[in-house]
C-alpha cells in the first residue's frame, strides 16, 4: 500500500507584528513550516530560502536516495543560502529561521526540526508532539527546574537555542512510521505558544474539514492575542 497526504495551510501575521516572517509549503508528500527569527534582520527572507530548496521534495523518491539524506541536504542548502544572503548584505547579518519538514516515503514520514516550530501527531491514541523545542526554556524543562505550564509562561519562551543560520547547524532528523487515518500538524511558535495541546487535539478532532480546522486553529490564536505571526499546515494521511 503507498500512502500520500491530503493538505491544508493558513499564515497569518497575527494581531501584533505588521509582517509575516513565516513560510510553509504543504503538498502530496512534503510539509514544511518555517519561522524566520523575529528580532532578527531579514526573517521572512531566511525563512523563503528554506522552503525554496525544500519544495522540490514534494515528488517520489528514486531508487538510491532516502529521505533522511534528501531533507538533510536541502536544509543544508538552505543554510548555506542563508549564509551568502547575509554575506551579500552587512544588513541582513544575523538573519535566521526555525524549520520543521516532513518527508512521507513509503510508510514512513520523516520529520527534519531545528528551533521551536512544532510537529504533533494525532493518532487513535491521541495527541503527542514529536519535536523538541529547540529553546531555553525547554532546557530547563528537561532538568526539571521549570515546569511545562511553567514553561509556557516564561518571559524568555521564545529564546530559541538552535536555528538556521548560516552556520553549521544539522537539523534533528527522526523516522514514524505512519498509517492511514494519522493527521499531522506543523505549527509555528505563534500558534504553540497561545494555544494549548488539549485545545489543538480537540479541533483536530473535529468532524469539519482540514482547511475549517486550520482557520479554527488561527482564530483560537486571535482569541489569545496572537502576538506572533501564526502558521499552521495539517496534513492526513491517505492509502495512495
Amino acid at each position: 500500500m503507498t500512502l500520500i497526504l491530503r493538505t491544508a495551510m493558513v499564515s497569518d501575521p497575527g494581531l501584533v507584528r505588521d509582517n509575516n516572517e513565516d513560510a510553509a509549503y504543504a503538498g502530496e508528500r512534503l510539509v514544511a513550516v518555517a519561522d524566520g527569527i523575529g528580532g532578527l534582520p531579514a526573517g521572512e527572507v531566511a525563512s523563503a530560502l528554506v522552503i525554496r530548496e525544500l519544495t522540490p521534495l514534494d515528488r517520489p523518491l528514486m531508487a538510491e536516495e532516502t529521505a533522511g539524506a534528501v531533507v538533510s541536504r536541502a536544509i543544508g542548502l538552505a543554510n548555506q543560502r542563508i549564509r551568502e544572503t547575509a554575506d551579500a548584505d552587512p544588513a541582513n547579518d544575523g538573519m535566521g529561521t526555525t524549520v520543521t519538514a516532513a518527508l512521507l516515503a513509503g510508510m514512513e514520514l520523516t520529520v527534519a526540526h531545528a528551533g521551536d516550530s512544532r510537529g504533533y501527531l494525532l493518532r487513535r491514541t491521541g495527541l503527542r508532539q514529536v519535536t523538541r523545542d529547540d529553546t531555553l526554556v525547554q532546557a530547563l524543562v528537561d532538568q526539571g527546574v521549570l515546569s511545562p505550564e511553567e514553561a509556557r509562561r516564561h518571559p524568555q519562551r521564545s529564546l530559541v537555542t538552535r536555528a538556521l543560520q548560516g552556520q553549521g547547524v544539522a537539523p534533528t532528523i527522526m523516522v514514524l512510521a505512519v498509517e492511514a487515518g494519522d493527521r499531522l500538524l506543523l505549527c509555528s511558535d505563534g500558534l504553540s505558544d497561545v494555544v494549548d495541546d488539549h485545545a489543538i487535539a480537540q479541533v483536530l478532532g473535529s468532524a469539519t474539514d482540514l482547511r475549517h480546522r486550520a482557520e479554527h486553529l488561527v482564530k483560537l490564536a486571535h482569541q489569545g492575542g496572537a502576538p506572533d505571526n501564526v502558521t499552521v499546515v495539517l496534513a492526513d494521511v491517505l492509502a495512495g
